[in-house]
């Protein structure tokens, strides 16, 4: 069967080569499938269309926050003070590390306001205790911030990437109802000539196309998508390193020196 089949599709593409009417064939091709088929294109093309939405959404979205964390951290390295990057800092909540940093800077001036009074001529076992403390929840919070930050970065690559797994297996669940419509009308006209098997075969093809055309791309863009917030990722662990490092070296100032900061902390 299959044999007597293969000639006739491949007579079909020349004839349609000499006839120049591919434009038609694709909107022939949307417009008679069965209804099983068309269902499938349809979900295959909704698929496709969300998919490039946020394909387009993240792109934006990933270059924002990594150009404003690099010139965010730029800004932390460059300064010694907590208190000067939260004056100085006028950076929208869309970047991932100015959203950290807020929650830190918050723990910590909570952390100062109940550390100012502490009395500590010499860093006893008592202070030590407290100053532990103190440093944890300031950690806690940078954590907690950085899983949001990363939570919505990553939000609705899951999309893509189920798109991308079940896009090629709706696609063939297509071809493979295509093909039993060709080999129904077979039997029902009894012979395989050209006008009973291609509208079958043309849905099959056209099922199998456009699975694959809504599955690559939303496989490559989370793959790099994903790529890019480990990048992010890395520099959210390092701008967490050096917020700790400046909040301890104050805590550890005022505890020791039992001194106020010479300008107050903005709130």
């Amino acid at each position: 069967m299959l044999l007597q089949v293969t000639p006739l599709i491949a007579y079909n593409i020349n004839e349609l080569a000499q006839k120049n009417i591919g434009d038609n064939l694709i909107v022939e091709t949307f417009q008679n499938p069965g209804l099983v088929v068309k269902l499938v294109l349809i979900m295959l093309l909704l698929m496709s269309v969300v998919c490039w939405g946020i394909i387009l959404y993240k792109l934006v979205v990933f270059r924002r926050a990594d150009r404003r964390s690099r010139q965010f951290s730029a800004l932390l390295s460059s300064s010694g003070d907590l208190a000067t990057v939260y004056r100085s800092s006028q950076q929208p909540p869309t970047n991932p590390l100015k959203q950290m940093f807020e929650a830190g800077y918050k723990e910590f001036t909570k952390r100062v306001a109940l550390l100012e009074g502490t009395s500590a001529g010499s860093f006893d076992s008592k202070v030590s205790d407290l100053w532990n403390v103190e440093i944890e929840s300031v950690r806690r919070a940078l954590r907690k911030a950085q899983s949001e930050a990363r939570t919505n970065l990553e939000s609705a690559l899951t999309f893509l990437a189920t798109t991308g797994s079940t896009a090629p297996f709706i696609g063939l669940f297509g071809t493979v109802w295509g093909i039993m419509t060709s080999f129904q009308s077979i039997g029902a006209s009894g012979n395989a000539s050209l006008a009973v098997v291609a509208p079958g075969i043309a849905e099959a093809l056209i099922a199998t196309a456009v699975g694959l055309f809504a599955a690559i791309p939303a496989v490559v863009a989370y793959n790099y998508f994903l790529n890019w917030g480990r990048v992010l990722g890395s520099q959210m662990e390092n701008f967490s390193s050096d917020f700790q490092s400046m909040s301890e070296h104050q805590l550890r100032q005022m505890i020791v020196q039992n001194d106020r900061p010479h300008q107050p902390l903005a709130a």
